[in-house]
């Protein structure tokens, strides 16, 4: 597939928009996918498709999207499956080519690694945070970057904990660690290759408050973002075509001094001032429905 199909200047410069195409949202059901789709339903998509495992969670969903006007496209996927996420996508490949990915169902397990159960914990986080999304993406790229009749776009939804460690959370950690590399190297490769039309955003944000981190408390300046908030700046960073965005400006911080300062230099530093080493102590989560976030 030849990238001179996408080069054409006046798709490089055109504004990106989701009015009247085709935007599907991963972990739909709840949280900041939910509100990922309503945004995309609120800013003229012709067609929401949402996927989650929690059914009951998905027609709710739904039922707000269509009353925004978009019509309203309904999947249970088991995000941990490469077949249901093969089959489920080849059921949307007949709605047409994306018009927006938004890579968002997610999961955490906020133990001590030797707590962790390999199949029930390891496996399943690793499947749903790192897997589903090049999944996914896999399944919709080629129609994605065939079509240079407007622009496109691919949201990953990874986290500030892939870009320092922290105790208590290091399959997680691991999942998101997975993601931004996966996502910023599929990033160049469309821009290398010429696919200026498709441009992929990575968004890491710190702890947000849907429940996902119940218990967990945000370090030294970082409170937990609230999902609207955290959605709108993605939303924001997407539209523009922005490469990465970690938010809040606290947790690019802690990336920029983790690399600049030694190892115990910067456990002193991020675990005894800014406390991350901490924020997990007292964390509950949720009983929560694989694949949501």
């Amino acid at each position: 597939m030849s990238g001179s199909l996408s080069s054409s200047a006046e798709y490089v410069r055109a504004p990106f928009t989701v009015s009247g195409g085709v935007v599907l949202v991963t972990g739909a059901a709840t949280g900041m996918g939910r509100l990922y789709a309503l945004r995309a339903a609120r800013e003229g998509a012709a067609v929401v498709i949402l996927w989650d495992v929690d059914a009951d969670g998905l027609a709710r969903t739904a039922g707000e999207v269509t009353a925004l006007g978009a019509r309203a496209v309904v999947r249970r996927v088991d995000l941990a499956s490469r077949e249901a996420i093969a089959e489920a996508a080849g059921e949307a490949a007949s709605e047409g080519p994306l018009t927006l990915l938004v890579n968002n169902a997610g999961i955490v397990r906020g133990a001590l690694f030797w707590d962790h159960q390999p199949d029930r914990d390891i496996a399943l986080t690793m499947d749903i945070n790192a897997l589903a999304p090049m999944y996914a993406t896999h399944a919709f790229l080629p129609a994605m970057m065939a079509d240079g009749g407007r622009p496109r776009r691919i949201l990953n939804i990874a986290s500030a904990a892939g870009t320092v460690s922290n105790p208590r959370m290091s399959v997680y950690a691991a999942s998101k660690w997975a993601v931004i590399g996966w996502s910023d190297s599929l990033r160049l490769e469309l821009e290398q290759q010429g696919y200026h039309h498709l441009k992929v955003t990575t968004f890491c944000p710190s702890y947000v408050s849907t429940g996902m981190f119940a218990g967990a408390s945000g370090p030294l300046f970082t409170p937990l973002m609230t999902p609207d908030d955290a959605v709108d700046r993605a939303w924001r960073a997407t539209l523009a075509g922005r490469a990465q965005l970690i938010a809040p400006a606290t947790a690019q911080l802690g990336k920029v001094l983790r690399g600049l300062l030694p190892v115990r230099a910067w456990d002193f530093v991020g675990g005894r001032i800014f406390g991350i080493y901490t924020t997990m102590d007292k964390f509950t989560g949720r009983d929560q429905k694989a694949g949501t976030r």
